[in-house]
């Protein structure tokens, strides 16, 4: 599931639920009018069904606006909690999430930091 994004692409993850019956404008014009961003920079923004087995991504590839949707055929999306109005995932976290896996289950090995040589 790739359009060819560069390694530099933000992907918001917009917290609410949408009428999935919304097209490209009105998505467009919730991102610029409710979220206070600009639809057509390089970030992919991911919307969310009510029912929670739905995604549609929203993306400006610098010569038209790109949306995908996904129906998972069985289970749900697993959402992230909101803190502090905001959603943070690693980019691995993010690949099992539009995969409809549930990405909780990544456990991440903790890395020390290395010390200098002297």
């Amino acid at each position: 599931m790739t359009f060819g994004w560069s390694s530099d692409l933000r992907v918001v993850l917009v917290t609410g639920p949408i009428d999935f019956r919304a097209g490209v404008n009105r998505l467009a014009s919730l991102i610029a009018n409710e979220l206070g961003r600009d639809p057509y920079s390089n970030e992919v923004y991911v919307f969310r069904s009510k029912r929670v087995d739905r995604l549609r991504l929203l993306h400006f590839d610098g010569s038209g606006m790109c949306m995908m949707s996904k129906w998972l055929e069985a289970g749900k999306f697993i959402w992230p909690p909101v803190q502090d109005g905001v959603i943070k995932l690693t980019s691995a976290q993010m690949a099992l999430l539009l995969g409809g896996m549930d990405w909780r289950r990544l456990e991440q090995t903790p890395v020390k930091k290395p010390e200098l040589v002297g």
